[in-house]
């Protein structure tokens, strides 16, 4: 619940505040605060001169140029920082015709700081702004010309790397000689091939070790280079094919490719700042309906008590031998445990587990599912006859293996939707159900992405209207690891994942499906196939704990186990919401990435009904 680092706040719960009021045509927006007016002479003068002290800079710049690389692009980059808490006129820093280029603009407390690239011979088009500003004799009816840009502007200055850093702060490489992964966003210009070939070639030639393959996006071009910041610094050509740069987060790989003797050391570390919720009926519990959890893993013992694990047939055994149950567990409890592992404060987990065995792989009494609605209710009656007064959310991830159903009920999503309402007690115990959208399951069909998503509708039972139908979207597109060279993500940063169903070919008379996204991992293709692999996957728990402690897992199963989780956390701040008070509050905070809106909408800022409409039946 907290978000940049702030510390989490709670949230207003209100009561009997509402009031009836007549309806009134509301006003037309107004403009914010305006920019304050400058002493023209004063101000006009001090931007000249800082924007001439760089004339001497670019000269030096242009002869290191030069002397790398003859047959570059030549141009400076320049940094313009605002007033305090003045905003400043992004659109007119940029002169799209002339080549002067906006890269990139950072919030930094009360100050905003813009990156432009100014092309070589290109600097007197500022100054000749600065110029007209001086001069009443351009004077408008509003005031000086281009004062809306110029009197917002505090400083001009040459840019550094620090200034292409879009990533938090805490963040920024300490030592000029600590070696990390820099996540490199390129612009795209007139020709994007020229411009990755051009960073490739410079970063290759003063030691930077590249990965192979980038991401596209309609503006930029995103690829991974380790080095140091020294090395960073030492080409003043290569930084101008820069637009942003930030560190390339730590994936699963890292951890699922630890040797197995390394691998408890990294487990202890993580259970000695883990502070655990103690078992009891006023802790929150998120109940895992699935192949069985396997509580000897020492990363869930501490939140998992025997007699919270239960089996509806008793011959299977509670243990997880399929190992899907154990890995939700994981993510249910502590979420991506590459963001655990790599952390270094403490960890509090608020809620416990819970596990009912409801399927066996093994076993040859696996359930048909025309009786998996029974199988369910039998589930839910387990852990309330054993613990009746908790607090709990139900999370399942077993669903239907095909999707005829095409959002018509059935047997099993009607009687989840019972459940849900507590229809058999007149609604005096209503609960809360997160399910699965259901898995694209086939390799060439991630190769078809997003078409594919929309020709595999939500699996039955998540047509269900009252369960929180939980798909997936990532923001994982950095690939790393052995024998991936040529591999690239499939989906965008912030787009729907590869594996997400979704309802956009049911009938609009039936629910809209998934209700909400969560991380879920993506696919990677070389041209020949597609596959999933560890960097683009979540880290959790590994169902053999004597053989290694863990796994990489994706798809909507690592969202729900994750949806499951933000549940059981505010079911335990909150004791007293109703069930679907806690879906209302999850549903609406959530909102759509610009790769979604992009990606569907033809005008992202002005959408039209059915666009929005279509969106929903995709991402929720």
């Amino acid at each position: 619940m907290a978000t940049n680092g702030r510390e989490p706040k709670p949230h207003f719960i209100l009561h009997n505040t509402s009031r009836s009021e007549p309806f009134t045509t509301p006003n037309g927006g107004g403009g914010g605060a305006g920019i304050p007016r400058q002493d023209r002479d004063t101000h006009g003068t001090a931007l000249l001169a800082q924007l001439g002290g760089l004339q001497g800079q670019l000269n030096q710049t242009l002869a290191q140029q030069q002397l790398d690389e003859p047959d570059g692009e030549l141009g400076l980059q320049i940094e313009f920082e605002s007033f305090p808490d003045i905003a400043l006129a992004i659109d007119s820093l940029a002169a799209e015709a002339s080549g002067i280029e906006l890269l990139n603009v950072r919030e930094e407390g009360a100050l905003t700081l813009a990156t432009v690239y100014v092309p070589d011979g290109k600097l007197p088009i500022l100054e000749k702004k600065i110029r007209a500003y001086l001069d009443e004799s351009n004077d408008r009816k509003s005031g000086p010309k281009h004062h809306k840009l110029l009197d917002a502007i505090q400083q001009i200055r040459l840019a550094s790397v620090r200034s292409l850093w879009t990533d938090d702060p805490a963040v920024f490489p300490q030592s000029e000689n600590e070696e990390l992964w820099w996540e490199v966003w390129l612009p795209v210009r007139k020709q994007r091939a020229e411009v990755l070939a051009q960073f490739r070639e410079l970063a290759e030639g003063i030691g930077f070790r590249l990965a192979q393959g980038e991401v596209e996006f309609p503006e930029r071009s995103v690829l991974l280079a380790k080095g140091t910041l020294a090395q960073m610094q030492r080409s003043v050509l290569m930084l101008n094919s820069v637009a942003e740069l930030r560190r390339a987060k730590e994936t699963a790989a890292f951890f699922d490719s630890l040797p197995l003797d390394e691998q408890p050391e990294w487990a202890d570390e993580l259970l000695s700042r883990t502070q655990f919720a103690p078992a009891g009926d006023d802790v929150a519990y998120a109940c895992i309906f699935d192949t069985g959890v396997n509580r000897g893993h020492p990363l869930l013992e501490p939140a998992v008590a025997t007699v919270d694990v239960h089996v509806i047939e008793p011959a299977w055994g509670t243990d997880d031998q399929n190992g899907h149950g154990t890995q939700m567990a994981g993510l249910a409890l502590y979420g991506d445990l590459t963001h655990a592992l790599a952390a270094d404060e403490t960890v509090e987990i608020t809620h416990r587990l819970e596990s009912v065995k409801l399927i066996d792989y093994i076993s040859a009494t696996t359930h048909d599912p025309a009786h998996h609605g029974y199988v369910t209710s039998q589930a839910v009656n387990r852990v309330e006859i054993e613990a009746a007064n908790r607090k709990r959310v139900f999370g399942m991830a077993v669903t239907a293996t095909d999707a005829r159903d095409q959002g018509r009920p059935s047997a099993w999503s009607a009687t989840i939707d019972r459940l849900a309402v507590d229809y058999a007690d007149e609604g005096l115990t209503p609960r809360l159900f997160l399910i699965s959208a259901g898995n694209i399951l086939d390799a060439n069909d991630w190769e078809r992405y997003p078409e594919s998503n929309d020709e595999d509708g939500v699996h039955d039972p998540g047509q269900s209207w009252n369960a929180l139908t939980v798909g997936a979207f990532t923001d994982m597109v950095t690939v790393e690891g052995d024998d991936t060279r040529g591999y690239v993500p499939i989906a965008p940063e912030g787009g729907l994942s590869p594996f997400s169903t979704t309802s956009i070919s049911w009938e609009s008379h039936w629910p809209l499906k998934p209700d909400l996204v969560f991380e879920g991992g993506n696919a990677a293709r070389d041209g020949i196939s597609a596959c999933t692999l560890p960097s683009l996957s979540l880290l959790t728990t590994h169902a053999d704990p004597t053989g290694r402690l863990f796994a990489d897992f994706n798809a909507t199963s690592a969202a729900t186990a994750l949806a499951s989780r933000m549940a059981a956390q505010l079911v335990g701040q909150y004791p007293e919401l109703l069930p679907e008070t806690v879906r209302a509050l999850l549903v609406h905070s959530a909102q759509w990435t610009p790769a979604m809106t992009s990606a569907y909408w033809r005008n992202p800022s002005r959408p039209n009904k059915s666009e929005v409409a279509a969106l929903v039946r995709r991402c929720g």
